[in-house]
C-alpha cells in the first residue's frame, strides 16, 4: 500500500499548477501588446532648446510657497 503513488492532487500543488498556468497565460497575452522602441525625432537644436518657461501661474506658485526668486 505504501508503494503506490497517490494519484490525486493535494490542494497545494493544484494552487501552485493553476498559479503557475495564469503566469504562463498573462505573459502569452501582453507579448503582442508591447510595442516596439522607437528612435526620438528630435535633431540636436531641439534636444538643445529651452524647455522650461517661468510663466506667471509658475511665478505665483514661487511666491505663495515662499521660494526665493
Amino acid at each position: 500500500m505504501k508503494d503506490e503513488k497517490k494519484m490525486t492532487v493535494g490542494r497545494r500543488d493544484f494552487l501552485l499548477k493553476v498559479g503557475v498556468g495564469a503566469v504562463g497565460a498573462g505573459a502569452t497575452l501582453a507579448t503582442p501588446l508591447i510595442a516596439p522602441a522607437q528612435a526620438d525625432s528630435e535633431d540636436n537644436d531641439e534636444k538643445r532648446k529651452a524647455r522650461y518657461k517661468e510663466t506667471d501661474h509658475v511665478k505665483a506658485y514661487y511666491r505663495v510657497n515662499r521660494y526665493p526668486s
